[in-house]
């Protein structure tokens, strides 16, 4: 018999029964169980093993997925015994591959397949990579997203980290698989996503460059769909699409994505959401020389153009088309994929409200 712990084997299976198959040192411990009989439990051919420092596994074999998943947790949790998201207190979550793969990207192996998983923690913290986990440190940890109770890093960070780890030119095509499906899937958005690339310092990467290209286009091309749903499917009036306004025999006025010339109402898909960080209207190569100031195509810094310039570019236009009496309505991506009908009652409300408002000014419509 142990004097030192009075607990039979039997009882130290039903640790198991009674719960999770992953515990703590600490957790063990309040469970009665004391480090001489952990030891001889882990020994070679015993019933349990060690995973990562102070975290075990109640069974011989391979860990599932789940249980690699709490493990890393676990490990990374300041206090495992902490109320919160099961196996990691508040201080850790899944992030980069592994976090995509639970939210089941197609374009990322499922959690068997991984030979890791990235924990994100805030920077402070004293951790180092241990088996199969890789810790990724940041100075502002996100909100986590719980993915079936687990807490993850909301997808775009989650991307980047993934990004992060795919540094050969020759990863371009997974690079731009991922962006595209994280956009397209509607997962994020793709300004969010382009936020947290520039945040990792990765747009200067060559394979990240062209894969934003590609998920701009997407991005944009996404949006306007959702536009298309939502007049067909609210039973909003058929507008004219993708066309450029303009005074007769004046200046242009500016390109907008539907128009209503009866209405004399107008539908932007507000740029600044997916490409927050240039002045031009167009979705082309951001990436071209001069896009952003004075930095060059692939800058160091990656120096971006002044947002108030965008902000005031923005605003000039809504006031130069208002004051010829035509109201500019800005839509954007994430409000088209969110909240649809909402946006929906926005248009129709303009076009209700056009009959009480002064005629607006003739101008010119031509395809864009």
């Amino acid at each position: 018999m142990d004097i030192e712990n009075p607990h039979t084997p039997r009882t130290l299976d039903h640790l198991r029964m009674g719960g999770s198959s992953v515990l703590t040192v600490r957790q063990l411990k309040e469970h009665g169980i004391t480090p001489g009989t952990i030891a001889e439990r882990c020994r070679p051919g015993g019933p349990w093993q060690q995973l990562l420092p102070q975290v075990y596994l109640l069974h011989s074999g391979p860990p599932n997925s789940a249980e690699r998943l709490e493990a890393a947790l676990l490990y990374a949790g300041r206090d495992p015994g902490a109320h919160g998201p099961r196996g990691g207190g508040r201080e850790a979550m899944v992030t980069g591959f592994a976090a995509l793969a639970l939210r089941q990207f197609a374009s990322v192996p499922p959690l068997p397949g991984l030979p890791r998983i990235d924990v994100l923690v805030p920077r402070q913290r004293r951790l180092r990579d241990a088996g199969d986990v890789a810790i990724r440190r940041t100075n502002a940890l996100p909100r986590p997203e719980e993915v079936i109770g687990l807490p993850c890093a909301p997808v775009a960070r989650a991307l980047a980290d993934a990004v992060a780890e795919l540094e050969d030119p020759g990863d371009a095509d997974t690079v731009r698989r991922l962006l595209v499906e994280a956009v397209c899937g509607g997962h994020c958005d793709a300004g969010s996503v382009v936020a947290e690339l520039r945040q990792a310092r990765l747009l200067g990467r060559p394979q990240v460059a062209a894969a934003v290209n590609a998920l701009l286009a997407e991005g944009r091309a996404a949006a306007e769909d959702r536009l298309y749903a939502m007049v067909r499917c609210h039973g909003l009036p058929d507008p004219v699409w993708n066309v450029d306004l303009k005074l007769p025999g004046g200046p242009p006025l500016g390109g907008v994505d539907a128009y209503w010339p009866e209405h004399a109402v107008a539908v932007e898909i507000d740029a600044r959401t997916v490409n927050a960080r240039t002045a031009d209207r167009g979705y082309g190569d951001i990436f071209a020389e001069g896009a952003y100031g004075d930095g060059g195509a692939y800058g160091g810094e990656f120096e971006h153009a002044d947002d108030d310039a965008v902000w005031s570019r923005h605003a000039r236009e809504r006031e130069r088309l208002e004051a010829l009496g035509i109201t500019l309505i800005h839509l954007t991506p994430a409000k088209l994929r969110d909240s649809l009908e909402q946006q929906a009652t926005v248009v129709r409300t303009a076009l209700m409200a056009s009959a009480d408002r002064t005629p607006a000014a003739y101008v010119v419509v031509t395809p864009r």
